[in-house]
């Protein structure tokens, strides 16, 4: 599923604590104290930030809920919880205290307003729906599913809710594991056995009860016996639905597959359920790609969504597409844009549609408006936005992040201008040395235009020169914009005295359909260029020694880095790859979404006919160790089944057989991401003690001109 949809910062704290309730004040993790020495930005201080992870506007305009999330180093945790403000950021107070985070806030209750969201049940551990007032009292528990609640929405009648319960998909044959009962042995006899970082033994469904404002009951399975996934995994959520607003109606996503055949698939698609008739409807049968993110209009008459065309393909062009409930006519709001947009929100009167999206390296806000078709930038800067929300009189509330702070809340007023809500994070930003963040163009091989991010360090001296490091994107269609990333954070390397240049090269959204797919199929050629002549950029500007260069990134980023290590010509002097594809046959059979092997890589490798396939398997980063000459340290985590760890031990042991300097750090209980804050810190110590090693000699930060032999070459 397309990694784009996440936010970072909700992905590396998706971690639930232990127990609930709002009086439990035990092992509470508060916001921690924090040391800033000569404004450098730690490993230590960057766990210490404050992270928003959603904001919940009331129905009002007058109050803003949102969760604010810690981590504890000692407690090797993260915890979130709900506070509330006045729109203008007056009066913050907290509401929660609880020893596990609470998520997917939501109002509801008209002229008595509550607030409700997940949290665990004290007794049995599961999570559940509750809801307290505004003032934080009154708080009732109102689901007790047997198996939890993973997200939930209420309908604009609040006569209904639906929730997404864990399911059984399939039971052990009774033979077979009769008196077995502490055998840890697993069956398995078709695709996706496995998916991210767990072992497929339960699936979401949606269940639809009776909600009266303090409790729920008479839930109902409205997919019983279809065992498929709703939300579908690993990122699908609350978004995936979407009640009429007379509350009669209700539409899902679900990807109505399971085994090889969903494995090989990206057709989800929208189902309308009827609640009284309890009937179901299938909205896109025809569209063989991704339908996802339901929204109705504010009087019901259009359905909004995120439609991607072309089968198999998870990063696609995403489109805006808009159904007249009535006739089913569908439109295409986005066909003559060659952006698209990442999340969706209707205007009040139903005339326009906002959204961000990701455009030239940022992620501003826009609006459509749904007749004409014609597109206005709301919020612009070098900033990323997100959930998007918008208020009768035109106010927009949104998060906002770049490259050099994490999110906080902003408000857009009708005229445009922006007003900054939060600042959560100012004591520790306002101890810690200026870096800046330069946007540069640099020429390909193939003479086109590449925007870049240049980011200098800390105390930057134009007369000095610094080591720089390559920084290879993800994905690999995911855009590089002004994200801030708790673990490829820019800010922090700038501190540590590095050039970092971060390209758009190709296969990265917010350029154009041309640009983002060029990448498939195409793995070992226009991006490995773009990723040279970034370098080769870099090690020309004049505050920076070309002799030492590092390469570093994560996923296709950790591929790129495989792959430039065989072809980099003595360009770089050390490189990091963390949960990288190193052999690319062992990929296409290894992962677990198959559809995205098969599409990218161009199909399977013993298809001798397939010439793209064929291109792509010769140049897999496993056929080119012979050339490689730089020192590398490799990172995995072992529960990462998108990119096992297996590929990184590989990639290891070949650099020491080769006689390479080389390490490798194994995390036993990591996924694809390093999520915990103790794992989190280390892998920052190790990250940069190699680094260091290599690129920085006797371990000094910026050396001048004069001290370097390599500054002349370097001009």
């Amino acid at each position: 599923m397309n990694k784009s949809l996440v936010p970072m910062g909700i992905i590396a704290l998706s971690m639930l604590g232990s127990c609930s309730s709002s009086e439990i004040e035990d092992n509470i993790i508060e916001k921690p104290s924090v040391e800033i020495k000569d404004g450098m930005l730690t490993p230590e201080v960057l766990e210490a930030f404050g992270r928003i992870q959603e904001i919940a506007v009331s129905p009002d305009g007058t109050q803003i809920a949102f969760t604010l999330a810690y981590e504890s180093i000692e407690e090797n945790k993260s915890n979130a919880e709900i506070y509330i403000m006045n729109a203008d950021g007056s009066d913050m107070t907290r509401l929660t205290k609880t020893a596990s985070s609470e998520n997917n806030l939501c109002w509801y209750g008209g002229d008595n307003p509550r607030i409700a969201y997940i949290n665990k049940d004290s007794n049995s551990g599961k999570p559940q729906v509750f809801s307290m007032a505004p003032g934080g009292d009154e708080v009732v528990q109102i689901t007790s599913l047997e198996n939890g609640v993973e997200c939930f929405k209420i309908s604009p009648d609040e006569k209904h809710i639906i929730v997404a319960s864990p399911i059984k998909p399939w039971e052990k044959d009774s033979t077979l594991f009769s008196g077995l009962d502490k055998t840890s042995g697993r069956l398995v006899n078709d695709l996706m056995y496995k998916h991210w970082d767990e072992w497929v033994e339960e699936i979401p469904h949606p269940f639809l009860g009776e909600f009266n404002g303090k409790s729920a009951d008479n839930f109902v399975d409205i997919m019983e016996g279809e065992l498929f996934e709703c939300p579908m995994r690993p990122f699908g959520g609350a978004e995936s639905f979407a009640f009429s607003p007379d509350g009669k109606q209700l539409v899902y996503v679900s990807r109505k597959l399971t085994g090889m055949d969903y494995a090989f698939s990206t057709d989800s698609n929208l189902y309308l359920y009827d609640i009284a008739a309890k009937s179901t409807k299938n909205l896109t049968p025809d569209n063989p790609g991704y339908d996802t993110d339901p929204v109705f209009s504010p009087d019901g008459s259009q359905l909004a969504w995120l439609s991607m065309a072309t089968a198999k393909y998870e990063s696609d062009k995403k489109r805006l597409m808009v159904m007249d409930m009535k006739s089913g006519a569908v439109r295409d709001l986005t066909d003559e844009w060659k952006y698209w947009p990442e999340e969706i929100t209707w205007s009040p009167d139903g005339k326009e549609i906002y959204f961000a999206g990701y455009y030239e390296g940022t992620e501003p806000i826009f609006k459509i408006n749904v007749a004409s078709k014609g597109i206005t930038q709301l919020a612009e800067g070098m900033w990323d936005y997100n959930s998007v929300r918008v208020l009768a009189d035109g106010t927009i509330y949104a998060m906002r992040h770049n490259m050099l702070q994490p999110n906080d809340v902003i408000a857009v007023n009708k005229d445009g201008k922006i007003s900054q809500i939060t600042e959560i994070n100012k004591d520790i930003l306002d101890q810690l040395a200026e870096v800046k963040v330069e946007k540069h163009t640099v020429k390909t091989t193939d003479g086109k235009d590449m925007t870049a991010w240049v980011i200098l360090p800390a105390n930057f001296d134009p007369n000095k020169q610094y080591p720089g490091i390559l920084y290879c994107q993800g994905g690999p269609q995911q855009a590089v914009s002004q994200f801030w990333s708790y673990r490829w954070n820019f800010r922090i390397m700038a501190a540590n005295g590095y050039v970092v240049i971060a390209p758009n090269r190709r296969g990265v959204p917010g350029f154009g359909e041309e640009w983002n797919r060029q990448i498939s199929g195409d793995y070992m050629g226009q991006n490995m260029k773009d990723y040279l002549a970034a370098t080769d950029y870099l090690g020309a500007l004049p505050y920076v020694d070309k002799s030492r260069i590092g390469a570093i990134g994560a996923s296709y980023g950790g591929f790129s880095v495989y792959k430039l290590a065989g072809i980099h010509e003595g360009r770089f002097a050390a490189l990091i790859a963390h949960a990288g594809i190193f052999n690319v046959e062992a990929q296409y059979l290894e992962t677990e979404e198959m559809f995205f092997a098969d599409f990218d890589l161009g199909g399977p490798y013993w298809d001798k006919s397939n010439a793209i396939a064929q291109a792509t398997y010769a140049g897999s980063p496993h056929k080119f160790v012979d050339k490689w000459t730089a020192p590398i340290l490799v990172t995995v985590g072992e529960l990462d089944y998108r990119i096992l760890a297996s590929q990184g031990m590989m990639a290891f042991n070949a650099a020491k057989m080769r006689g390479l300097d080389a390490e490798m750090l194994v995390f036993p209980d990591e996924n694809h991401w390093v999520l915990q804050p103790q794992n989190a810190i280390l892998w920052q110590r190790v990250f940069f003690n190699f680094l260091d090693k290599y690129l920085k000699p006797s371990h000094t930060s910026a050396v001048s001109k004069a001290e370097t032999p390599a500054a002349d070459s370097a001009k």
